[in-house]
């Protein structure tokens, strides 16, 4: 057995899991809903307030499986009691960020500002011009919103200009030294 897969998973008061077709997962909350669908294979059962994961047999990709669908059920689990956040930090000189109807306007010293059309499911708040907070309650889309908005001018390590992550450490370069 996949140690994190045999692992029960408890439900917190106030969220509801219901299981369909023994892999189709529903998990409604106090933020919101959210349902995935399983590999063939992978078994998701609700006993009392747990939730257990089990395997039909032991192939590598049902083992692979295993541990992956158990913490992606504990991830809809948590994002519909406490949800999900990524902040981001936008550094340099004319650098700023703002959000106009569902899309994030980026002037990042390009030509034209780079516009990022928020997904569904996910909120975009900036304070600052400078502090761009990626909230929702489903952690990939969260992760991936964050990433695209981070992926247009990664903080770069001469100068440190560019978006990071609240918590990045960006490991700074010496520049070239004249002779």
């Amino acid at each position: 057995m996949s140690r994190i897969g045999k692992q029960p998973i408890t439900i917190p008061a106030g969220v509801t899991v219901t299981v369909a077709n023994a892999n189709e997962v529903t998990v409604k909350g106090p933020k919101g809903e959210l349902s995935r669908v399983f590999q063939k294979g992978i078994s998701v059962a609700v006993e009392g307030s747990e939730v257990r994961v089990t395997r039909a047999d032991d192939s590598r990709a049902q083992k692979s499986y295993h541990g992956l669908s158990r913490t992606l059920v504990k991830n809809m689990i948590e994002g519909v009691t406490k949800g999900y956040s990524k902040e981001l930090v936008i550094e340099g000189t004319g650098f700023k960020a703002a959000v106009q109807g569902n899309k994030a306007i980026l002037t990042l010293g390009f030509a034209s500002p780079k516009e990022y059309l928020i997904p569904a499911g996910c909120s975009v708040t900036v304070t600052g011009d400078v502090n761009v907070k990626v909230e929702g309650i489903d952690k990939e889309v969260v992760g991936e919103a964050a990433a695209r908005i981070r992926s247009y001018y990664p903080a770069e390590p001469y100068k440190g200009k560019g978006i990071r992550y609240k918590d990045e450490k960006i490991r700074r370069k010496e520049g070239k030294t004249v002779a």
